[in-house]
């Protein structure tokens, strides 16, 4: 079955969303060497409200992709090297609509 992942991310209010952009658009491109992975997409939000969180990531794929997603160095660097960066995060799964 495919799926949209997504990971919406809120990153602590001293970071500078703009330069961490693309290095983490260019980590995710690497997700696309995984069997299974169809796209992946990064967008930044044009918001300053508070209350709104400042990336988000979509992902298509499938339930086995997801898992070796969720195992792999790709997904080990961005908890590694962006972590610390982040304040808030969710995580949201749902079918790929036709």
């Amino acid at each position: 079955m495919k799926i949209k992942h997504y990971i919406i991310v809120k990153f602590k209010d001293n970071i500078n969303k703009k330069e961490l952009f693309e290095p983490i658009n260019e980590l995710f491109e690497e997700a696309l060497k995984i069997e299974g992975i169809d796209s992946v997409r990064i967008e930044i939000s044009n918001s300053t409200l508070p209350n709104r969180h400042d990336i988000m990531i979509e992902m298509h794929l499938t339930n086995n992709a997801l898992k070796t997603f969720d195992n792999s160095e790709i997904h080990k660097k961005w908890k590694r090297d962006y972590g610390k960066y982040i304040m808030d995060k969710t995580i949201f799964d749902c079918s790929l609509s036709k």
